[in-house]
């Protein structure tokens, strides 16, 4: 299934519970729109959001509103039935907000161009914990939520480790050779896997964030800008080349491309509730609903073939002895540029 949104997207988020999927795009909109399969999609509400852009969507109190944030600094939460604004924080950060990702039932966190990260209780509608975690934008954020650390990717660079315990930011790694859009955690918690703008996954060990542990180059030259984990061993890729590949770590491999935007560069990838869809939009202005079923049954086949006739080196991952200590003073950031739920309750308690 395909959605013309008229305009570029740049993120978009599944309802927990309904068949619901919203999108914040380049002009401030919010969409809102109903799909189930076979049907076109229906859109439900259209909301000017903000006066800047929609950088990021999100869900949040079971999926009754619609948390955005924009480079004009505020922050929304919006009303899923009515499409009325339940809230607005003004200059909720002193910097463009850029990146915004739920936590538990109740809280978000936010970062921004200044490499700031924020937690916030969105039902107190205070700010919980205030993270100076990088030096350029915030361009990814991921939770691990057995340990209650927030990671962090930049344009700088760098990954972060903030402790939400603690209020600190626990480690930082040292600066790699380009960009880091994207991260996830793998392998049980024992994996960071960062994507890169010159589309080199990096991966680093957890505990052990100085310097990546394995490189993986198959992706280049193509920026990886969105990472979506599938399960503890595989990852989907939204590249700058349009394509969307279903990535294995440890062994490091593309198992094989499984969609793509006509060579328009993917921003964001996403699940349905029940992991019946996946996701996507690119910058050709279309929000792409693929049968995830289908994707992996064809890449299943394809899997098989090519592990009748694989050499073996081909699941070999590269290794990086050392990186040297860049400052990286350049921002790939122009206007282009989920995680686990707890209870709030639970998630405070720790706190």
């Amino acid at each position: 299934m395909e959605i013309d949104l008229g305009k570029n997207a740049f993120d978009i988020d599944f309802h927990p519970s309904r068949d619901l999927i919203t999108a914040g795009l380049i002009d401030g909109n919010l969409h809102l729109y109903r799909y189930s399969a076979n049907v076109k999609p229906q859109r439900l509400l259209k909301v000017r959001a903000h006066t800047e852009s929609c950088r990021a969507v999100r869900f949040i109190n079971d999926g009754q509103a619609i948390v955005t944030c924009s480079p004009d600094k505020s922050i929304l939460s919006t009303d899923v039935e009515t499409g009325s604004a339940i809230a607005r924080l003004e200059d909720a950060h002193s910097a463009a907000i850029n990146r915004l990702i739920n936590l538990s039932e109740a809280t978000i966190a936010t970062g921004d161009d200044e490499g700031c990260i924020k937690v916030w209780d969105t039902r107190q509608r205070t700010c919980c914990n205030t993270f100076a975690a990088h030096q350029e934008y915030v361009s990814d954020m991921f939770y691990a939520s057995d340990s209650m650390k927030l990671l962090g990717t930049s344009g700088d660079g760098t990954l972060s480790v903030c402790n939400l315990r603690r209020n600190k930011v626990q480690a930082q790694s040292e600066f790699s050779e380009d960009e880091l859009l994207s991260v996830v955690l793998m392998k049980n918690g024992q994996k960071v896997v960062c994507g890169s703008q010159t589309g080199t996954l990096l991966l680093y060990s957890w505990g052990c964030f100085k310097d990546c542990s394995d490189r993986f180059v198959d992706l280049s030259p193509n920026s990886v800008d969105a990472l979506l984990k599938l399960d503890e061993d595989r990852i989907i890729t939204g590249s700058e080349n349009g394509l969307i590949s279903l990535v294995g770590i440890l062994p490091n491999r593309i198992i094989q491309p499984i969609a793509e935007h006509s060579e328009y560069p993917v921003e964001r990838l996403a699940f349905s509730h029940n992991r019946k869809f996946l996701g996507s939009i690119a910058h050709d202005e279309m929000l792409k609903l693929w049968d995830l079923d289908e994707l992996l049954q064809d890449s299943g086949k394809t899997q098989t073939s090519q592990d009748a006739v694989a050499d073996g080196d081909s699941d070999e991952m590269d290794l990086e002895i050392s990186h040297p200590k860049i400052n990286k003073g350049t921002k790939r950031k122009s206007e282009s540029k989920g995680t686990d739920l707890n209870s709030s309750g639970s998630f405070f308690a720790d706190l």
